[in-house]
């Protein structure tokens, strides 16, 4: 996929210009944006993090973190479709837990044209598997190959998705909680759409429906005793909330952006001179900045720890609690500074307020994040570490 060396993070900022210029479309249709994953090939971008002897650019979080804000700031469902398909690559090539015939079919996909991955976990009755849950979805062995009959919800990006790497229960004597490789064409999946949110309307996070979907034995990507706690890497967790975050990053740097410039240009003529002059607009655009650059400084420092192996954690979590609560706050400030005409459909910033709330719909929530983090100090200070 990629016989040059690249500059990532040049690549993904220019395709966001050309992404940003029909993000409103996308927004109000809810139309898949097909045409920017292609773009996104066509860069290399989708090998971001395939090894390089699998033609990718074999990088780490923080080439991911950059890469996923810049996108973010032309389109954001793009960016999280895309963050959502770094997830699983990185999975792939950093832990090795993939079988080999698997990571061979998913890899050379990736490297022929795109052909996107992403997680199928969330069920209309248990929520995300951070609540707590076994799955309702169910995996029955028949013969030669595993029967699978289930729904999963918020399946991000399933319009494009060659394959889900979808969690169920097995029906064994000794149930085991699994991830499956099932191809998206499989014979008895069914997509229903069910997406309608206020933001993010272009990531079709619809729901899949299986009935007796039929899948080789030997496709389990992982699988373990469903009578322990579902297991959790720390850098991988890691990864994956702070993919989140630089999503609703790049948000707030586009809301950002907007609403300088309007605030710069825009000269009301009772004023006499832009109200850029104004020291109380001057206070908002201050915080804005003081919340990005928390942000980027975040952001930042957890990638370069995941990416040098430090350890790190639940710091995934609590990084991705800010980030999206800054940038919630900063479009939130955005729309006051604008006025009247930063709520106009036409003005991007209320389109970028509702994706920033959006954020907030991950799981595990905030309230959730707070509790663990609770439970961890609690846990230190009984331990005598604190």
């Amino acid at each position: 996929m990629l016989q040059e060396t690249i500059d990532p993070i040049d690549r993904a900022r220019g395709l966001a210009k050309d992404f940003a210029v029909d993000a409103h479309h996308f927004d109000a249709s809810g139309e898949f944006p097909f045409e920017n994953f292609a773009r996104l090939y066509e860069a290399g971008l989708l090998g971001l993090m395939t090894a390089p002897e699998h033609g990718g650019y074999g990088g780490g979080l923080a080439d991911a973190q950059a890469v996923i804000s810049e996108i973010a700031r032309g389109e954001p469902s793009t960016a999280l479709v895309l963050a959502m398909h770094y997830n699983s690559h990185y999975s792939l090539r950093r832990f090795g837990k993939w079988p080999s015939h698997l990571a061979e079919r998913v890899l050379l996909a990736n490297r022929l044209g795109p052909a996107l991955i992403n997680a199928a976990q969330a069920e209309p009755r248990i929520g995300s598997p951070a609540h707590g849950a076994l799955p309702e979805t169910i995996a029955r062995r028949v013969g030669d190959s595993w029967r699978i009959t289930g729904r999963k919800t918020y399946v991000t990006g399933i319009p494009i998705l060659k394959w889900v790497s979808l969690l169920a229960l097995t029906d064994e004597p000794e149930p085991r909680l699994a991830s499956f490789l099932v191809p998206t064409d499989s014979p008895g999946l069914t997509i229903e759409k069910t997406w309608n949110a206020a933001g993010m309307h272009a990531t079709a996070s619809d729901d899949i429906i299986l009935d007796d979907v039929a899948i080789p034995l030997e496709d389990v990507i992982e699988a373990q005793p469903a009578s322990e706690p579902i297991r959790r890497e720390e850098h991988a967790t890691a990864f994956f909330f702070s993919l989140i975050g630089a999503v609703y990053h790049g948000v707030a740097l586009s809301a950002r952006d907007r609403v300088i410039s309007f605030s710069a240009h825009h000269a009301p003529a009772s004023l006499g001179a832009p109200i850029s002059t104004v020291p109380r607009i001057q206070d908002g655009l201050g915080e804005i900045e003081v919340r990005l650059s928390t942000n980027a400084r975040l952001l930042r420092s957890l990638g370069e720890d995941v990416d040098a192996g430090r350890p790190v954690g639940i710091d995934g979590m609590a990084v991705r609690h800010v980030v999206i609560d800054n940038a919630v706050a900063v479009t939130s400030l955005a729309l006051d500074l604008a006025g009247n005409p930063g709520l106009n459909r036409d003005f991007e910033l209320e389109r970028q307020h509702r994706d920033a709330i959006t954020g907030r719909s991950h799981a595990p929530q905030n309230h959730m994040v707070r509790v663990i983090a609770a439970k961890n100090a609690l846990a230190r200070l009984e331990a005598g570490r604190i």
